[in-house]
């Protein structure tokens, strides 16, 4: 194996590090922030299952980043791979950066914008029009999450408390989590494993088989060094978050990514769940949501495509002029 071969994989488990330590929270942060889940318990339901979500159904959206947005298959090899490099370097930077300030941003739209950014550099073909289906499905996430909790929550409420026990209440609620918890990790892992090894895929380093693996132990190890840190954002600083909304909040996410997953587009796990746990707010009132961490959110999130981009264009702008 190749010194850049090894240097790509190294990229990449280190964004398959960040993608751990920033989207963590997307799974069990609500449920934290509920008080009906302790970070250690979420931390090992996240772990478990977004590894099983990333080796069992990560292949679709793999193939779309590996190939879907610059034609890396097609490149002469050593440009491929420089071009996964920087691009790898590009993302996991701008992700390293934006989980240390505790924001939690889209990992998806960073290893896109980091794979356009690349192909500019060298002059290589962009799939523009791969760009735009996925940037409408950007623009549509935390929209299209936030409706469904916004309508889910008061039905869901009036159910819940019809049906359950007062007494019951605090141990049903706690499990209902647990298995929204468990979906959402699972769904976040098919989609979100993508973000690491796509470009290992593209540029012919890994199957998709063990770039799934190397991706998935890497998110895993984000998780358990680095996690907390997003997930204060989430789970207390966006609204006050009861267990049913929570509960709410997660399925709905989960719902949303998955239709994506099965489409094959990327998308950000993050946008979803925020998005719900913004829909779950404002179905108790628009006062309940904490609207300045929204806009600073929103700010963050434009920026990160761009941001990857540049990073990833002048990294290999750098190495063509030294090697």
């Amino acid at each position: 194996m190749s010194i850049i071969s090894v240097l790509i994989i190294a990229a990449g488990v280190f964004i398959g590090w960040n993608i751990g330590a920033n989207d963590a929270a997307n799974c069990v942060g609500a449920d934290i922030g509920s008080r009906r889940m302790s970070l250690k318990e979420g931390i090992i339901i996240t772990c478990l299952f977004s590894f099983l979500g990333a080796l069992l159904f990560g292949s679709r959206v793999i193939k779309t980043v590996g190939k879907g947005v610059v034609p890396l298959d097609n490149l002469e090899p050593r440009m491929a791979m420089l071009v996964a490099l920087a691009a790898c370097c590009g993302a996991g930077l701008w992700v390293f950066v934006a989980t240390y300030r505790k924001m939690p941003v889209s990992t998806s739209h960073s290893i896109v914008g980091a794979v356009a950014g690349a192909g500019l550099a060298v002059s290589t073909p962009i799939y523009w029009q791969k760009i735009s289906e996925i940037f409408l499905s950007w623009v549509l996430t935390p929209f299209g999450s936030g409706i469904l909790a916004f309508l889910f929550y008061p039905i869901m409420r009036k159910v819940f408390f019809s049906l359950v026990p007062r007494k019951f209440e605090s141990v049903v609620t706690r499990w209902l989590l647990i298995l929204s918890s468990i979906y959402l990790a699972f769904t976040w892992g098919a989609n979100d494993v993508a973000n690491a090894t796509g470009v290992m895929v593209g540029s012919g380093i890994f199957s998709v088989f063990w770039a799934t693996v190397v991706g998935g132990v890497a998110i895993v190890f984000g998780i358990t060094t680095w996690g907390y840190k997003v997930i204060e954002t989430v789970g207390f600083k966006i609204t006050h978050m009861l267990p049913m909304m929570a509960f709410v909040a997660e399925v709905a996410s989960a719902v949303n990514v998955q239709i994506y997953t099965q489409l094959g587009i990327p998308v950000s796990t993050s946008h979803s769940m925020v998005g719900a746990v913004i829909g779950v707010g404002f179905a108790r009132g628009i006062s309940a949501v904490n609207k300045r961490i929204i806009r600073d959110m929103v700010v963050v999130w434009s920026l990160t495509p761009f941001m990857s981009g540049l990073i990833s264009f002048i990294i290999l702008k750098g190495i063509m002029l030294v090697r």
